[in-house]
């Protein structure tokens, strides 16, 4: 199995001063092709900002990425949003998705944006794919929190990316959504596809091929298809 990503000796901190805080303090770390990558952690731990490090949405301090073969750390931004545009989705828990926009068009519009029209057949296999198919000309404030989710996941899998990158995906959701949820993205998982997910919810990262413990700033254990409570071990 190939890396995907390799991260080696990641440092991010904040502020200056007596504000400095150490967010990341040497992280190595590989995602490989075909995988689900939970990484778990207390609060503050650093488990978004490696997220955001891992995709080149923040540039470490010190220390290299390689995403699908290419040094993003030492790029230029507009390079770095190349080779991301190129390889990578995202799922924030902050949907951002547009009121205005019917389902299909919020589907649409990141790839559109990104210099690529994908057609009418493929905005519809993708909204099948998510169980949203008779939703297409619906707007977000006429479904539930769960379709919503589900609206973000096809936008996300529309561009078929190399990884898809999640940051809390069902934290805004109850129990029941959130499995649901769960299970369309661990079914997004396939040889062309990677999902590096960060969660707080142990029974999420339980489901898992490999989980990350952060402890302060450092990676603490990496675990091997774990159950809840080797996870909750692991933690604490």
């Amino acid at each position: 199995m190939s890396a995907l990503i390799t991260a080696t000796g990641i440092q991010k901190s904040f502020g200056k001063g007596k504000q400095r805080v150490d967010v990341l303090k040497g992280i190595d770390l590989e995602v490989f092709s075909g995988e689900f990558l939970a990484i778990v952690g207390k609060s503050g731990s650093g488990k978004s900002t490696l997220l955001y490090c891992l995709s080149g949405l923040l540039t470490p301090d010190s220390g290299s990425v390689y995403l699908a073969g290419q040094g993003i750390s030492s790029l230029p931004p507009g390079k770095v949003a190349a080779v991301r545009r190129d390889n990578a989705s995202f799922i924030f828990q902050d949907l951002n998705l547009i009121s205005s926009l019917t389902v299909a068009d919020n589907v649409r519009l990141p790839a559109k944006l990104s210099g690529r029209n994908p057609s009418r057949g493929k905005i519809k296999q993708v909204l099948h794919d998510v169980g949203l198919a008779e939703y297409a000309n619906r707007y977000p404030n006429q479904l539930s929190g769960g379709q919503q989710q589900r609206v973000a996941i096809a936008r996300s899998l529309v561009r078929a990316p190399k990884v898809l990158f999640a940051d809390e995906p069902t934290g805004a959701l109850d129990v029941e959504t959130s499995s649901g949820v769960l299970d369309l993205l661990r079914k997004t998982v396939s040889e062309k596809t990677s999902l590096v997910m960060v969660t707080h919810d142990l029974d999420v990262a339980a489901t898992a091929d490999r989980v990350v413990v952060l402890q302060d700033g450092r990676t603490g254990r990496i675990l091997c298809r774990p159950s809840a409570a080797e996870v909750f071990s692991a933690l604490h």
